[in-house]
């Protein structure tokens, strides 16, 4: 069989290089994408044949554009699509409540998360129209199914996408392919999103410690953890599967755990 064809917004690191390292490990032709030219060029130079970097910024009609007519005159087809690429937006002590955020940088998160996905989403069904066939992948977060009140932008941008994704969804439905389209809602996933949250702090286990006090696995999420419920969505395996809403978050939404009772012993 040939190879699968993917692309993957936001894989110069994080989720998406992740995401970029299990499919191309999986057999498919991987097209890296992101805006951090160097950064991607090395991804894909690591993964040798069947991968190509290119310059995507998500947020701009001409890129996608431009990408999208190379990869369907290279390869014919597109297969998957996973939009990755997101932002949260703020940096402390930049506000992002929604009492103080500017609308500059309320919109600059939402056009990169929520335009970014729109456009990718609709490119990926003009593609795949070609053959009929096709699985789209958002990566949403946990931040879209709860209010997060220092992160407003991130938050609502997050759950705009879980409800985008029920809508492709049913609009390929009914359009009779078989084009899919799921989400995934990780929770922390230890990237370097986090990084300037544990700059200069005197005790990193102890904050991390805090950050994943109400996950009942009391941990962070490995990124290839995520890649592998992409691979999941992304294969045939999943075949009756769309317009799913899937929660990884180490049964965060399920309650809170307490921790164990010391052992009597």
């Amino acid at each position: 069989m040939p190879s699968p064809i993917a692309l993957v917004t936001g894989a110069a690191r994080g989720i998406g290089e992740a995401v970029a390292r299990r499919l191309h490990a999986d057999g498919a032709v991987v097209w890296c994408t992101d805006l951090r030219d160097a950064e991607v060029d090395a991804v894909a130079r690591s993964l040798g044949a069947r991968a190509r970097a290119r310059h995507l910024d998500v947020r701009e009609e001409g890129d996608w554009q431009a990408v999208m007519d190379e990869l369907l005159a290279t390869d014919g087809r597109l297969d998957v699509l996973v939009n990755n690429a997101g932002i949260t937006g703020f940096d402390p002590p930049v506000p992002h409540d929604p009492e103080h955020a500017s609308l500059a940088d309320w919109q600059a998160v939402l056009r990169t998360n929520l335009d970014g996905t729109f456009l990718g989403c609709r490119a990926a069904l003009r593609a795949m129209r070609r053959t009929g066939t096709g699985s789209i992948v958002n990566i949403g977060s946990r931040s879209g199914a709860v209010g997060v009140p220092g992160a407003a932008a991130y938050a609502a941008s997050k759950a705009a996408i879980a409800n985008h994704t029920r809508s492709v969804a049913l609009y390929a439905a009914q359009q009779g392919w078989s084009v899919r389209c799921n989400a995934i809602q990780p929770a922390a996933v230890r990237t370097p999103m986090w990084d300037p949250m544990f700059a200069g702090a005197d005790d990193p286990v102890a904050l991390e410690a805090t950050f994943v006090a109400d996950i009942p696995l009391r941990r962070f999420a490995d990124p290839a953890e995520v890649a592998a419920l992409v691979a999941f969505l992304a294969s045939a395996e999943s075949g009756y599967l769309t317009g799913a809403v899937l929660d990884l978050d180490g049964g965060q939404r399920a309650g809170l755990a307490t921790p164990p009772a010391p052992s009597s012993d």
